[in-house]
């Protein structure tokens, strides 16, 4: 693809570079690209991105044939794409170059579908998949090898489900809707109750899943199925690798859930939230619309919407921050502490530090 090709298909304006390669075709239209690369490892025949100002300098350096940059970014010595979300380009722009692979319509014949299941007719069976009573499947869907479909669950168009998916009985699942390898949708959400002898009885858990539409699910991560009602991801949302989302929870549009969050039965979480890596969240709590929890956090209360909190127990980002620049002077601190406590004792005239009056 030439570059000036590359551009209007992006939507991008073209910007030739301040200084001109050894190399570089004097007409950028006959730039012949071949693929997208990082800024440290891009080629002279492929483009790269800039989304952030710390990796400017790498920008200033790197081979490629051009970068994909903001509208406002100061001119490089290639040629750049000058674009409102380079990042969102760069995804784009990937695409251009890389077809995913394609499954053909069909039953592979060591998979096991029950005659009451309804599979449109385009619909992808892989080896040794398992499809269950009163499943049905729409348009395009794709399930690779050792997918299993229990009884009674229901999917839209395009779903793609990955090795060895499991979607439990019962589970309702939008169109456009990606499983990783090992993702299980409706186990049995974690509730037991104590009997008379102290031993824990379980608590059935009768309710199912609702994931909406465009909604991604990666690799190992579960959903629990509610004991009572639902467990619903609303549309749009994207669920990290290694994610556990708890009975009876509510997870809102365009959310993200890191890898290794683990929210607890009842968690109730906004829209366009972000929770990132190892964020926990305890049980019949609220998080809501646009807050941001970063790595780490564990969340025991309510989060109001729009807010950033950090730390445990969650606090105010910046309020975390200053904290934990404290903490890091600790050693310090306790050290002139202790001179002047010394101090102190042999000097009659000044106050004890832990004489109470003192404090």
């Amino acid at each position: 693809m030439k570059l000036e090709e590359l551009a209007t298909a992006l939507g991008a304006a073209l910007h030739p570079g301040e200084a001109h390669l050894e190399g570089l075709p004097a007409h950028l239209s006959s730039l012949e690209i071949t693929g997208m690369a990082g800024l440290e490892t891009a080629s002279p025949s492929e483009v790269s991105f800039v989304a952030n100002p710390r990796y400017t300098a790498a920008a200033h350096a790197t081979r490629a044939a051009a970068v994909l940059v903001e509208p406002g970014f100061a001119p490089l010595g290639v040629p750049t794409l000058r674009i409102k979300n380079p990042y969102l380009a760069f995804a784009k722009a990937v695409e251009l170059f890389h077809q995913g692979p394609i499954y053909a319509p069909g039953i592979h014949p060591t998979a096991v579908v029950d005659p009451s299941a309804r599979l449109a007719d385009t619909v992808h069976v892989g080896p040794y998949v398992v499809v269950g009573p009163g499943v049905q499947v729409g348009a395009h869907g794709v399930l690779l090898a050792h997918v299993v479909l229990y009884a009674g669950v229901k999917a839209g168009s395009h779903l793609l489900a990955h090795a060895h998916a499991i979607v439990r009985e019962g589970s309702i699942l939008g169109d456009h809707v990606t499983l990783g390898n090992g993702a299980i949708i409706g186990s049995d959400g974690f509730g037991f109750a104590r009997d008379e002898a102290g031993a824990w009885y379980k608590i059935p858990q009768s309710g199912h899943v609702i994931i909406g539409d465009n909604v991604e699910i990666q690799a190992n991560s579960c959903i629990d199925r509610a004991s009572i009602g639902t467990t619903t991801i609303a549309a749009g949302a994207k669920i990290d690798n290694l994610v556990q989302v708890g009975h009876g929870s509510a997870i809102g549009e365009r959310t993200l859930l890191c890898s290794q969050v683990g929210l607890a039965g009842s968690s109730h979480i906004g829209k366009n939230v972000i929770l990132a890596g190892q964020v926990g969240v305890a049980g019949h709590l609220s998080v809501g619309d646009n807050a941001v929890a970063t790595a780490q956090t564990g969340i025991p209360n309510d989060v109001a919407a729009g807010e950033t909190v950090s730390g445990y127990p969650a606090m105010a980002n910046r309020q975390w921050l200053r904290a934990s620049a404290g903490f890091a002077r600790l050693p310090e601190i306790l050290r002139r502490l202790a001179r002047l406590e010394k101090a102190a004792a042999v000097d009659t005239t000044l106050p004890r530090m832990s004489d109470p009056a003192h404090l």
